[in-house]
């Protein structure tokens, strides 16, 4: 295995121990599919529900292989399939154009045949569509599509008419694949914004280092969790891999993606008011929310993950982490993908550990933060990313008070 820290390099010939503990299937998901990225405006009719033919959405007069007929809407092609630019186990990702407005977008295809794959759709379309409001950097579901038997019907969160929906719920709730319906497997399409910066691994690693450039990407990533955490969403999974960027402005625009293992925290509901209009609140404390299954990616994965006792609280260690090797350049080399990743490890004789099951296991360890000696690292940001990787939960800022810490630090350094 290669790893590589700043700029030295070199060699070690012991593979990583893998998770001490089982997890469930969603856990060892790679999915270059989850890129998914900020939609452009689209012009909908709400109310148009029923099923309609699938040849008036997607036309793929663009691609020479695989893929549907155009879709849905309207009697012309809503958008054109360009070309595929991402493939793994649970779908497929397209470079597309809107017809109307000439934009590029990208269209994510998920194919829903087993249990665990419904799983990951419903997730990410849930906890999309639970967002109210826009955030410039967390990407925004705009249109989503079920797709069966050459039929195609625009979804909608708790929409009891569409038969198809309830059956992938259903199936999602009991883990199996309900009974006395057709094999055919259906499709889930979302249609989201084309980032043409790549991920963060991609954007950071090709470039030379730039201090201004971290910081922003620093309050950009704490402002997206914030955000994410305010409207009861647990993230479950943040690494590099799911963090875009948009250039579209000139300047570069951190896009929080991926959100299959997600979990949108469920709380009591109360009327407030506000102005002259009462508004329905969710009311729950997400740092105190507790979620039990073991998943994400465990360079990122904080030690209670691993514990599979754990609140939003993990969603903070693993931005540490992101954090921590985007500043130092902490890179290694992912034996499945072969691909240079950001990611800060603890070395154990020959082994990469990764710092969340490091801690686990000694709980009293002092990380080496940070690992240069000649490191850019300022004093503020160094305390706060202790604090961020802190083994008990409850010394972690919880993300607003990182949200003003880190504007703090960045502005200081």
């Amino acid at each position: 295995m290669e790893l590589r820290n700043g700029t030295q390099e070199r060699r070690i010939t012991s593979l990583r121990r893998g998770c001490k503990r089982a997890k469930p299937p969603s856990a060892h998901i790679r999915r270059d599919e989850g890129k998914a990225l900020r939609p452009l405006p689209v012009e909908t009719n709400e109310d148009e529900e029923e099923l309609m033919e699938e040849g008036n959405c997607f036309s793929t007069g663009f691609l020479k292989h695989d893929i549907l007929h155009p879709a849905m809407f309207f009697k012309t092609p809503r958008y054109s399939l360009i070309r595929e630019v991402g493939r793994g186990s649970y779908g497929v990702v397209y470079e597309a154009v809107a017809c109307r407005s000439g934009a590029r977008v990208a269209v994510k295809k998920l194919r829903c045949d087993a249990p665990e794959k419904v799983e990951l759709a419903l997730a990410e379309f849930w906890a999309l569509a639970s967002l109210e409001k826009k955030h410039e950097n967390v990407v925004q579901l705009e249109e989503c599509v079920l797709q069966r038997n050459g039929m195609a019907q625009k979804m909608s969160h708790g929409n009891k008419r569409n038969k198809q929906y309830l059956r992938l719920v259903e199936t999602s709730l009991k883990g199996e694949r309900i009974l006395g319906y057709p094999e055919e497997p259906c499709y889930i399409w979302f249609v989201m914004e084309f980032c043409d910066g790549g991920d963060l691994n991609q954007y950071i690693l090709s470039r030379r280092p730039n201090p201004r450039t971290n910081h922003i990407f620093m309050k950009q990533m704490t402002s997206a969790v914030a955000f994410l955490h305010k409207n009861n969403i647990v993230h479950r999974d943040l690494k590099p891999d799911n963090i875009l960027i948009s250039q579209k402005s000139g300047s570069p625009v951190v896009k929080v993606s991926d959100f299959g293992l997600s979990k949108v925290c469920a709380g009591l509901s109360c009327m407030e008011n506000e102005g002259n209009n009462q508004v329905n609140k969710n009311m729950v404390n997400i740092n105190k929310f507790w979620l039990s299954s073991a998943c994400g990616s465990d360079f990122y994965m904080a030690p209670e993950v691993w514990e599979g006792h754990y609140t939003a609280k993990a969603d903070i260690f693993a931005l540490g982490i992101i954090i921590w090797a985007m500043i130092e350049r902490i890179t290694f080399i992912d034996a499945e993908s072969k691909r240079e990743l950001l990611g800060t490890y603890v070395r154990q004789g020959t082994e990469i550990i990764p710092v969340g099951e490091a801690l686990l296991e000694n709980p009293k360890m002092v990380l080496n933060i940070p690992q240069k000696t000649r490191s850019i690292m300022s004093e503020g940001v160094k305390r706060l990313l202790l604090d961020m990787l802190a083994v008990n939960p409850q010394d972690r800022p919880d993300a607003f008070q990182l949200e003003v810490r880190m504007d703090q630090v960045t502005c200081a350094a």
